[in-house]
């Protein structure tokens, strides 16, 4: 007597795995994402409704991949991931709705993770689909149909679709690792340097502290006086304020305090003194009451004498 044996195709599996993986993929960027919304990119014009948004769609991408195999919303979620990678590239060149990125280890963690997304996810969209498909692509047997026709036509077929996939996706993890590579906070305007004496503009009916160029000033307000706790990430954001300067003419104790890496940093009142790179000009004062990398940030609001 002998007993059958169903054994499923090996693409079944293939698409399981690829489908687990991708679904993975996209809820693990919209936590980072969440994770950054959470602790001051909310506060940020712009720029944080489009993180709500990226984060909403991450994980309903996500749990559709993982719920319905559908080649046609793993397309929508590899293409997700590559549109989030090029906001971020986008941000670390040359800014992105008046906000300028700087590298940072979740940054760089983030943008590999779209990389892996854009590839397993468009691996599964051109996946030839079998008796183990999602739910979706059995009743949208068309979309599936149509993407797997396109897919054949591609130049060298199946294997020219995944190839092209895969050089896609390599071209992108060069693109980014070059452009972190590159990327720092001193190519900010509001970092670049600002002389040794410091002065004042008037923002908004108020006197504010300014660098050398005009670049307005903040102070921490997690800092206990005369130390920063701003290092690492935070200070590629907010770069410290090299002293000594001098603030002719400019009220309040002016002193010099000494970072955690040894080097020097100006302190007004024993607040140690910031820019920041979200200034893209002299005038502007857009990290006020921002809160971002670990507390509030205030501008330095002084008098003449």
């Amino acid at each position: 007597m002998t007993t059958a044996t169903t054994v499923a195709p090996a693409g079944g599996h293939t698409r399981l795995w690829l489908r687990l993986a991708g679904a993975a993929l996209l809820l693990a960027t919209g936590a980072i994402h969440l994770d950054l919304y959470v602790t001051g990119y909310d506060t940020i014009p712009t720029i944080g409704p489009l993180f709500l948004l990226q984060i909403i769609a991450a994980f309903a991408l996500g749990l559709a991949v993982a719920l319905t195999g559908s080649r046609l919303v793993a397309l929508a979620g590899a293409l997700f991931g590559l549109a989030t990678l090029g906001g971020y590239l986008l941000s670390l060149w040359v800014g992105l709705f008046g906000f300028r990125e700087v590298r940072t280890t979740a940054g760089i963690a983030a943008g590999v993770i779209e990389v892996a997304t854009f590839a397993v996810l468009g691996a599964l969209a051109v996946l030839p689909a079998d008796g183990t498909a999602g739910l979706a692509d059995r009743i949208d047997g068309k979309t599936s149909a149509s993407l797997g026709r396109l897919a054949e036509r591609a130049p060298g077929g199946l294997r020219g679709a995944e190839g092209a996939v895969g050089a896609i996706s390599l071209i992108a993890l060069v693109v980014l690792l070059v452009s972190a590579g590159t990327a720092s906070g001193a190519n900010a305007p509001a970092a670049s340097g600002g002389g040794k004496t410091l002065k004042t503009t008037v923002i908004k009916g108020q006197t504010v502290l300014t660098n050398a160029k005009g670049f307005t000033l903040y102070t921490f307000a997690p800092d206990p006086r005369g130390k920063s706790v701003c290092n690492g990430g935070c200070a590629a954001y907010w770069p410290p304020v090299s002293g000594p300067v001098s603030a002719p003419g400019i009220s309040g104790t002016f002193s010099v305090i000494t970072r955690s890496d040894g080097s020097k940093q100006e302190a007004w009142n024993g607040h140690p003194l910031y820019a920041y790179i979200g200034d893209s000009k002299p005038g502007q004062a857009s990290g006020n009451n921002v809160n971002l990398n670990g507390g509030i940030w205030h501008e330095v609001v002084v008098s003449t004498k």
